[in-house]
């Protein structure tokens, strides 16, 4: 059997953003096909320093709070490597790792040290690139830090998993990695996780943000500038104005909050919509089962989950033809996309949904088939793969 040792900087309960689930979908998956995973993460006083759950090793370090400047953070993730390393050399001792799996630049220190103790290969999953964050501005500080260590790692590695086709000539121009070093393997999605509640509460959650003859438009995720969101508030005056009673929901928070709070509040929006600011995954997940179409108006995107997410739920969905949701959302199947950047191309494509409850059902029904694509096993299936292939091991199927 297989053991490998995999770090991240957040796995459950601990959550961050998307990459803990992505970690602990996929850990949980890779035991299913008899691979050993350890997973060595942060973890809260609550949580214990170790535990077996869903079959993965799970060793935790206790951190202080990460600060909200991005300069200090830098130095903060600098200090959790050193206290990863620490404990990955501890590990070590207790267990002999045929290979290292890091996500992201933030264990990349911890990784590319431990792997050299163990002698084992290196793998690392790019989730996203600090220049695709800034549009390429990564000249100054923190910026330049963080896309040095990203090409740093990648350079590092013995191989280099990226999301998307898009992220992998990113990694490849960007980095300059030798494109047969980078696979591409996309994100996965359950929909078990996405429970739906009983038809009623749906229907008084619903209540709490439109009116039975209203329309819906919900916006949600990372409150941060790559995302766009201000580019659909910009497209919001037309879509009410051409199907009216819309309204929208921003379910979210991040850097960007209080500038599309103003901005919201420029454009007269606040009376038509609601800020519903962080929440937790129970009530996420019903959002999309209680809005008639959600809106991914990113201007840099890796994969896009939300756009996965939402075609899962039940959830018409429009994304910008941009990036990875090129390839999570095939235009006039399982969604519709607008041109990025587009605020008027935007709006046409929402009112197009909204105005036509035909071709929503469409797009649901379609993308119900597509979602099937990104099943856990299969990701799972390609990265013991990527493991068998750099350790000459053969995994046993499942």
């Amino acid at each position: 059997m297989t053991r490998i040792l995999i770090l991240s900087w957040e796995y459950p309960p601990l959550i961050e953003g998307g990459l803990a689930r992505h970690v602990r979908k996929l850990s949980e998956a890779l035991v299913e096909r008899d691979v050993e995973v350890h997973v060595l993460t942060r973890g809260g006083e609550e949580s214990p320093a170790e535990e077996r759950n869903g079959g993965v090793f799970i060793h935790r370090i206790l951190e202080p709070k990460r600060p909200t400047d991005l300069g200090e953070f830098v130095a903060w993730v600098e200090r959790m490597n050193s206290d990863m390393l620490a404990a990955g050399v501890e590990l070590g001792d207790r267990y002999s790792f045929d290979l290292v799996h890091g996500h992201d630049w933030l264990v990349a220190n911890a990784c590319d040290h431990l792997a050299n103790r163990f002698d084992a290969p290196l793998v690392t999953t790019i989730h996203a690139t600090e220049y695709g964050r800034h549009q390429g501005w990564v000249d100054k500080h923190p910026q330049s830090y963080i896309h040095g260590v990203e090409r740093w790692i990648t350079n590092r590695s013995q191989r280099v998993i990226a999301c998307s086709h898009y992220m992998r000539e990113q990694i490849v121009d960007i980095f300059g990695v030798e494109e047969e070093r980078v696979s591409v393997i996309p994100n996965g999605i359950d929909p078990g996780d996405l429970p739906a509640q009983e038809p009623a509460e749906l229907a008084k959650l619903r209540a709490e943000f439109a009116g039975p003859d209203q329309k819906l438009v919900l916006l949600i995720g990372r409150l941060v500038y790559e995302k766009g969101f201000q580019l659909a508030l910009e497209a919001m005056p037309r879509v009410i104005e051409e199907a009216p009673g819309t309204r929208f929901l921003v379910a979210g928070s991040g850097t960007h909050e209080a500038e599309l709070h103003r901005q919201a509040e420029e454009l007269g929006l606040m009376e038509h919509g609601t800020f519903l600011g962080w929440i937790g995954d129970d009530v996420l997940h019903s959002l999309y089962r209680i809005a008639d179409l959600t809106v991914v108006p990113s201007i840099y995107e890796p994969f896009g989950l939300v756009a996965l997410e939402a075609m899962a739920s039940g959830c018409p969905c429009i994304v910008a033809d941009t990036g990875g949701l090129r390839e999570v959302v095939p235009h006039e199947e399982a969604g519709l996309r607008f041109r990025a950047h587009d605020p008027d191309a935007l709006a046409e494509v929402a009112v197009r949904v909204l105005s036509d409850d035909e071709l929503g059902r469409r797009l649901v029904a379609e993308a119900y088939e597509h979602v099937r694509r990104f099943d856990w096993g299969d990701v799972a299936e390609q990265t013991a793969a990527v493991y068998a292939d750099l350790v000459g091991a053969t995994l046993d199927p499942a």
